[in-house]
């Protein structure tokens, strides 16, 4: 059996605007992050289970990305090629890509191959290959010409077989195809023309390949909409001498043969084949998986905005474009049956149902009282195979849809009540999804219609996602609905950095009377709600925070001069906002983002908000500050290092602003008092770090001492 789970995206901007869009999906050394060559222009590296980028590199105008990015899993590095000559190597660390290391070769470069366990290789357009670290020792080398002027590269494969790295490349000249396999242990180039038998007329339009103990398993996907597979051996008798194979059909007709965009397969494992493209003629464009072995449809997915043929499989995600959107689908692949093939094992039953034999004692039981005795109990039966029915998930789901088409809200939370009560199928997901969109397509039908309640139902099932259901937060936006927005940051893993800056100017521009008849959870403020507005903490004669005293200088007494009077020691123990925007605030501290992206969102929010939203980050900061272990009280508060990476990204981009508003003048300088002082503390460590260097030396020398001794160590 196999089985297409539920799909999410991996990028909320739009990717693939390119003619041939995106070049590539290719995996990095850390597991879950794989780089992603978009449109010639950017690189980026995604991790897969925070669906967020962790890193974005781009050429300078003028220049194209010719072949996709990928990482030397020796080194950690990334490589890629631009303008078809140049080649650069940087890391995660860098920046700018005119400022890594840059060397132009002397042929063009169809593609770098990198996988683990071995160095990256370069595949030039000619068909010759080179080692990367042949290649950067001497960049200008004479390359060779492999195949003929009128060949064409067409698809390239690099594979580990018996722990030696072998490279397959299909080229295409007038119609025929040829096969090209190097290895690179014995250096030897072997060649193989492809005859297609009686599809002679179709069209090759992707390939992919597999390799066993015996054979390299190359297969391709015709215009015919055919799966036809051919065997090269991985020994061949003769390696050097040119061969003929011949393609055998592996699986007939798995996409429509009068598709000629939007075809693309892979295999995931021995047995199971990937594969999008549209089933037939007049049905929309479809991601299957066929099983070769029994040569059956196991499941298959209905893409209804479309894709444009490329597909990618690492692990056990599937990796496309649906629209313009690069999306990724977990998928299952079962050991192949006969019975898995035809969707016929056997499920253990269910432990919530049993059955219990029914009997009739012939001796003691008269006709008439048998006969009235059935006949209650079948009518027992038929209601309850009624109600049984009743209650069954897809009825439910059917009733659910139709109640939000039409019906009150308070109707529609009954229904949703039912629905959630019952046990979860391995379609709950997509019937979450499809009732947030009915519920968002009424509300915009509907201006009246906003049914609160459900929606938070709905989202705290934890299967629902920003990019499944975008809609939703933009909703809760324009109702400033900040008990939906809550919920939503502290559920969703892939909220776009301007829906959280448009969160962030909501929350702290409600007005405080309305926050108080809104329920919202305190549990990130639940350890020191007391402190708030208006409210007294208990006085401490002095309060070292974290080795400073904020109303002495620990290096000298410049602060006065800055401040021209003493800090008032209350404002350190009052928060700025009232509990529940504090609540709110740290739902924000607490959600995903990315720095490139949010940055420029953040200087949209005007000054006095930016302002509150540093003092109560600077109170945060202080209440750390009152224990040895840095933390807050509570059932899951901010993080230190999330109150100070907020602070730096409000100031990066408002710092100009805030330096001209006299109300942020008391702040700038509370938070140049706090630099100052953990700068002056790392200066004090770094004076001692060589005496402590000498008592190690001294620690080391004790084997060289009797068992009694007297020492004196003098510190300078």
């Amino acid at each position: 059996m196999a089985a297409l789970e539920g799909e999410f995206t991996l990028s909320a901007v739009p990717l693939g605007a390119g003619p041939n869009g995106l070049l590539g999906v290719e995996p990095s050394d850390k597991t879950d992050q794989f780089l992603v060559t978009d449109s010639g222009k950017t690189v980026i590296l995604y991790q897969v289970s925070d669906q967020k980028p962790l890193g974005s590199w781009s050429v300078k105008q003028g220049q194209i990305i010719t072949c996709p990015a990928v990482c030397n899993f020796q080194t950690g590095e990334f490589i890629v090629v631009h303008d078809h000559k140049v080649l650069r190597i940087w890391n995660n660390e860098d920046v700018n890509l005119e400022k890594v290391f840059k060397t132009t070769l002397s042929a063009e470069v169809y593609r770098i191959h990198s996988i683990q366990g071995t160095e990256p290789f370069v595949l030039f357009k000619e068909g010759a290959v080179r080692g990367l670290e042949a290649l950067l020792t001497e960049p200008q080398q004479k390359i060779e010409t492999v195949i003929s002027d009128e060949e064409v590269i067409k698809w390239a494969k690099f594979i580990m077989v018996f722990r030696h790295p072998v490279l397959i490349f299909i080229t295409e000249k007038h119609g025929n195809y040829l096969a090209y396999v190097q290895k690179f242990n014995s250096c030897v180039l072997s060649k193989y023309t492809l005859l297609l038998g009686q599809e002679e007329k179709s069209v090759i339009q992707s390939f992919t390949a597999s390799v066993d103990r015996t054979f390299i398993s190359l297969m391709s996907l015709s215009s015919d909409g055919c799966v036809y597979e051919t065997l090269l051996p991985v020994h061949p008798s003769d390696p050097e001498k040119s061969q003929t194979v011949v393609r055998s059909l592996l699986l007939k007709t798995v996409v429509s043969g009068n598709a000629r965009n939007g075809i693309a397969f892979t295999v995931l494992d021995r047995d199971h084949v990937a594969v999008l493209g549209p089933p037939l003629s007049t049905s929309k464009e479809c991601l299957s998986i066929w099983n070769t072995k029994f040569q059956t449809l196991q499941t298959s997915k209905e893409l209804p905005q479309g894709t444009n043929g490329q597909l990618w499989c690492y692990g056990e995600n599937l990796f496309m474009l649906h629209g313009k959107f690069l999306t990724v689908i977990p998928y299952k692949c079962e050991v192949s049956s006969l019975a898995g093939a035809l969707g016929k094992l056997k499920h253990s039953q269910d432990p919530d149902t049993h059955t219990v034999p029914h009997f009739v004692n012939w001796e003691t039981s008269q006709g008439c009282v048998l006969g009235s005795q059935n006949a209650e109990q079948s009518k027992r039966i038929l209601r309850r195979r009624k109600l049984d029915v009743n209650l069954q998930p897809e009825v439910l789901a059917s009733t659910l849809f139709s109640t939000v088409k039409k019906d009150s809200e308070k109707h529609i939370e009954a229904e949703l009540h039912k629905f959630l009560a019952i046990k979860r199928t391995h379609d709950f997901h997509t019937i979450i999804g499809d009732i947030v969109i009915g519920l968002l397509r009424r509300c915009k039908a509907e201006p009246s219609f906003y049914p609160r309640n459900a929606l938070m139902q709905l989202v705290q099932t934890h299967v629902l996602s920003y990019s499944l259901c975008p809609g939703l937060m933009e909703a809760a936006l324009e109702k400033a609905d900040v008990q939906v927005l809550q919920l939503c940051l502290q559920q969703f893993p892939d909220i776009p950095e301007s829906i959280t800056c448009a969160c962030l100017k909501i929350f702290l521009s409600i007005g405080d009377d309305s926050l108080q008849g809104t329920d919202i959870s305190m549990e990130s403020v639940s350890g020191y709600s007391g402190t708030v507005q208006d409210e007294e903490m208990e006085e401490q004669t002095e309060i070292l925070q974290n080795g400073f005293s904020p109303e002495e200088g620990n290096c000298n007494n410049s602060d006065q001069e800055l401040n021209g009077k003493p800090q008032n020691a209350r404002e350190t123990t009052l928060c700025p906002v009232i509990p529940k925007r504090a609540a709110l605030l740290n739902a924000i501290l607490h959600s995903a983002y990315s720095e490139t992206f949010l940055l420029p969102h953040l200087k949209d929010i005007p000054a006095q908000h930016i302002t509150l939203f540093l003092q109560y980050l600077y109170f945060l900061y202080m209440k750390c500050s009152e224990n040895a272990t840095m933390t807050l009280p509570g059932i899951h508060p901010p993080t230190l290092n999330q109150i100070l990476d907020w602070m730096c990204l409000l100031l990066d981009a408002n710092f100009t602003v805030m330096v001209m508003i006299p109300e942020a003048k008391r702040l700038l300088l509370n938070l140049y008092k706090f630099v100052k002082s953990q700068v002056c503390i790392c200066s004090e460590l770094n004076k001692i770090e060589v005496s402590f260097r000498e008592l190690q030396k001294l620690n080391q020398e004790k084997n060289n001492r009797e068992l009694y001794s007297i020492e004196v160590l003098e510190l300078f």
